[in-house]
């Protein structure tokens, strides 16, 4: 008998034969939070969005010459007629769309969205609107086109960013808010005007390119509302989701940098949080700081596990490539994520049966999977209120077994109830990571955490 099973033994004899059957004492807290509503499906071709989680973006321009931040013309205080003028540098011949969704699939991503024209008004693909275009430069090729191709090939869905607020246009209304320029005197704001040109663009992007699975506003500072441009999306390109940064609400919520204002058990619409390797920008920065890779494997996992998808960004280099320390930090991400894949696709999020906000719970049928993507606070982690053992436990991680108890323990001496605690977990040994635990039960989860459970009912479980 190994030490796993023989703490399991040991501690289901105690919990039988030891505490009181009729103890109800302290039942209220320790029932799990209310069953959460779920996030309800399309129903149509979007639904690729609820199984494809985790997906590669891309912030690419000419920013990327300087090498300073995406927004380099407003942060860095450059006027138009000098930073126009970058575009004449912009000859990308390293570019490789094949390149980049090898890293991307290597490392578990399953879509890319990538930014067609950010703030600065510089668009990637062979536009007739605009001559600030990648045609009209020294690399003269559509990004966007090749990237799609590319995109077609491997099946791999496409979406692409577009961000409303434009520091180029003349008739765009710069008024010196968030994110805009001070008013330009050569300019002719025309609200109007600019909705047509958008709108043309919009056109383009939903036409050319054959099958697009998202758009992605950005930066509606004037609050324009106006449901009819997601409409024309939508009928263009049935199965393309678009998120709530444009001139409705959209078909999904967009939190970004991890920030939540009301963190929940499970997401009850869709949603696709966004972060960036780099701590300082989304484009490429030459010296840029990066998050620590056990910050980003925590965000990862705790919006997957609660129903949610995953944007991860790179900013490329000038040339095409995406840096080696940017690489490096996703294919170590990769590699945690494809020990745990598991837990992450094809799950319900499971929170909710546990009162314990220190973890986070996934399921599949009879099997849960515990994620320990807060900083854990010791090797034990305690699953009020479970009082029925697994047949087995094991870490993803490494695929070794767990130690696992039912039994009481001295805080819950007012409830006089056992509950299901895994032990020596190698929490400092791993600890750059998120560590996971399978737990393969022979019931239904809900037979597991009724409130009011006793160790009297645990033994005839165990029977």
């Amino acid at each position: 008998m190994n030490r796993r099973h023989f703490l399991q033994t040991v501690t289901t004899l105690a919990a039988a034969s030891a505490l009181p059957a009729s103890s109800t004492s302290g039942a209220a807290k320790t029932a799990p939070a209310a069953q959460p509503r779920g996030i309800p499906r399309f129903g149509d071709g979007r639904d690729w969005f609820f199984e494809r989680r985790w997906g590669l973006f891309l912030h690419w321009g000419i920013y990327a010459i300087p090498g300073w931040h995406e927004q380099h013309q407003w942060r860095a205080r450059v006027p138009r007629a000098e930073y126009v003028k970058l575009a004449r540098q912009w000859n990308p011949t390293k570019f490789d769309p094949e390149a980049w969704l090898d890293l991307a699939e290597g490392v578990g991503m399953k879509y890319v969205c990538i930014t067609t024209k950010h703030h600065d008004g510089f668009c990637l693909w062979d536009t007739k609107q605009t001559s600030f275009n990648t045609m009209n430069t020294p690399f003269k090729r559509d990004i966007v086109g090749m990237l799609a191709e590319a995109c077609h090939k491997r099946r791999v869905p496409l979406c692409l960013y577009y961000s409303i607020a434009d520091w180029n246009h003349p008739n765009y209304p710069n008024q010196g808010r968030h994110h805009e320029l001070a008013p330009q005197p050569q300019d002719t704001p025309d609200w109007g005007t600019y909705l047509e040109f958008l709108k043309a663009q919009v056109r383009e992007l939903c036409t050319n390119y054959g099958a697009i699975h998202g758009f992605w506003w950005d930066m509606n500072v004037p609050k324009h509302q106006d449901t009819s441009i997601n409409a024309m999306i939508r009928k263009l390109q049935p199965k393309a989701v678009i998120n709530n940064r444009g001139f409705d609400e959209g078909d999904f919520g967009t939190p970004e940098r991890d920030y939540e204002k009301d963190p929940a058990v499970a997401f009850d619409r869709p949603t696709e949080a966004c972060q960036a390797v780099g701590m300082e920008s989304w484009g490429y920065r030459k010296d840029e700081d990066y998050y620590a890779e056990r910050h980003l494997i925590r965000s990862l996992d705790a919006y997957l596990a609660r129903d949610g998808n995953y944007l991860l960004n790179v900013g490329p280099r000038p040339d095409g490539t995406i840096s080696e320390e940017a690489s490096a930090i996703l294919r170590r991400i990769g590699q945690w994520y494809s020990a745990v894949r598991e837990s992450l696709e094809g799950v319900q999020p499971a929170s909710h049966l546990t009162s314990s906000r220190n973890v986070m719970l996934t399921r599949r049928g009879r099997t849960l999977y515990v994620h320990l993507n807060k900083d854990p606070m010791g090797d034990g982690v305690k699953l009020k209120p479970f009082s029925v053992a697994p047949r087995g436990a094991t870490l993803l991680n490494t695929g070794k077994p767990v130690d696992f108890v039912v039994n009481l323990t001295p805080p819950d001496h007012q409830e006089q109830k056992a509950y299901l605690r895994l032990m020596h977990l190698p929490v400092n040994e791993l600890a750059n990571t998120v560590l996971v635990v399978k737990l393969e039960f022979d019931r239904d989860m809900e037979q597991l955490v009724q409130p009011g459970v006793g160790p009297d009912r645990f033994t005839e479980w165990q029977k």
